[in-house]
């Protein structure tokens, strides 16, 4: 589990500022999974892990701020990605690192920020991207605040690539595979009725 003695170290920032265009344009972190809203279950997950947690969003601001953490809205107006969130985190954050975690991704690991952060101490990176086991999964990663004049210039170039860009400032990968089924991401409509099921299923079984 997370040596909580570390979460100091690390601000958790959770990426909810997309236009969700696959989900018909609704902001997933608020649409309802298994009677919540999908960004309560990132938060359960996050909080524990994490010394201080900020929302990167740019709709609905007002009920982003309910959550009681404190919400940025990126620089750009013309939503550059998660790379303007990250820059706006980085800033805000009051930690050494920033991890960073999808709105749409309720199952992340309970020991994300742990793994990360003895990952890249171990290694010396500035930058860590989660790896499942198939595919990079760069929108859960652990930065460095030194990375931020490197964020910030390619952000003035329109370079939206997240994956590409922690890699190009040395991001190492780390092996979640053990955990794969935690990173997925609820992307449309079909996914979300699945997860809600399977939310269902497990909690009726629990009792």
């Amino acid at each position: 589990m997370y040596a909580s003695n570390n979460s100091i170290q690390i601000t958790g920032l959770i990426l909810a500022g997309g236009r969700s265009s696959r989900m018909d344009g609704h902001d997933k972190g608020l649409l309802k999974l298994h009677g919540r809203p999908m960004i309560a279950h990132v938060i359960d997950k996050l909080k524990p892990q994490v010394g201080q947690i900020l929302i990167s969003a740019n709709r609905h601001l007002d009920d982003y701020q309910k959550f009681g953490y404190e919400v940025l809205v990126d620089d750009y107006d013309d939503y550059r990605g998660p790379l303007a969130g990250m820059s706006r985190g980085l800033t805000r954050g009051k930690s050494e690192y920033l991890l960073t975690v999808p709105c749409d991704g309720p199952l992340l690991p309970m020991d994300l920020a742990s793994r990360m952060l003895d990952y890249a101490q171990k290694n010396e990176a500035k930058a860590v991207l989660a790896f499942d086991g198939q595919y990079k999964q760069p929108t859960y990663n652990l930065i460095h605040k030194d990375l931020l004049a490197r964020l910030n210039h390619s952000l003035k170039n329109n370079e939206q690539k997240l994956g590409k860009c922690l890699m190009d400032n040395g991001a190492l990968k780390l092996d979640f595979s053990d955990q794969k089924s935690a990173f997925l991401n609820v992307n449309t409509p079909d996914d979300l009725d699945l997860l809600s099921q399977q939310l269902s299923y497990s909690f009726s079984n629990s009792n």
